[in-house]
């Protein structure tokens, strides 16, 4: 797929918005829930609920690739795509990412939040908040112009200055009527290298963190991708329109002031 198959029409981009809007209005909706004694099968049902029945709209996870549920859960050490399930049962001090990406008249929108269980560890807090502000440093860079290879490096730098380290096996992406389009959004990098961004584009910002080593392993069920390290990690996503003078964040959330 050639760069340019990314770039939306103004009716594409009007779609974006609408499943943009109803993936952060997800994300909001189960935040209560996260709580002690929950399991991640459990948010998993709510969050499927909510979005078939009150939204009318797909849980885009949900089947594909032959992932078996409809969000990601992914507790402490797991860095993505943890599958929910009744055995995992969050404890007081958990931290947990919820990854909801939804198909509304065919177009994604792609999102997730990290979440506290309970009181965290000073460590946890500052993980989790080192993590947001990655995304955070990332959305800021993106207007007509700049590199990817320039958002990668600044949000590598910054999770390297507070003593943590970037996942490289796993990036953002181009999105639209496609989950994953073109083009890949890597969180680490050289300046002035990568795709130059041009209005129209969509992709995902979703810098992952790990507390340890950046270094990655996948678990037997073929989606779970834990630290290999066994130590924590955190991840924020937005999905993200480049306009003709900066950034619209199509999936942000009330409490957020882009």
């Amino acid at each position: 797929m050639t760069p340019q198959a990314n770039i939306k029409t103004p009716d594409e981009i009007e779609k974006m918005r609408v499943a943009g809007r109803l993936a952060a209005q997800a994300l909001e909706m189960v935040g209560p829930h996260i709580v002690p004694g929950a399991t991640t099968l459990e948010l998993d049902q709510i969050c499927h609920d909510f979005i078939v029945n009150e939204q009318n709209a797909v849980p885009a996870c949900l089947g594909y690739r032959g992932f078996p549920k409809s969000i990601c859960t992914s507790v402490n050490h797991v860095i993505c795509h943890g599958i929910p399930s009744d055995k995992k049962v969050l404890k007081n001090g958990d931290i947990i990412n919820i990854d909801i990406t939804v198909i509304k008249d065919g177009y994604h929108g792609d999102t997730s939040k990290m979440f506290f269980v309970g009181k965290p560890s000073t460590l946890a807090e500052r993980l989790v908040r080192t993590a947001q502000e990655c995304l955070y440093i990332g959305i800021d860079m993106v207007k007509p112009g700049t590199r990817l290879g320039d958002i990668g490096h600044y949000i590598q730098t910054h999770a390297e200055k507070a003593r943590f380290s970037v996942v490289r096996d796993y990036c953002g992406h181009g999105i639209g009527a496609e989950f994953h389009e073109s083009p890949q959004v890597m969180h680490y990098g050289k300046p002035g290298t990568g795709e130059v961004l041009v209005p129209g584009m969509c992709f995902t910002i979703e810098p992952m963190v790990n507390a340890g080593s950046h270094h990655t392993r996948l678990l037997p069920d073929k989606w779970t991708v834990v630290t290999k390290d066994h130590k924590l990690s955190a991840q924020w996503e937005h999905t993200l329109l480049v306009t003709e003078t900066g950034v619209e964040v199509l999936t942000r959330r009330d409490e957020e002031s882009f």
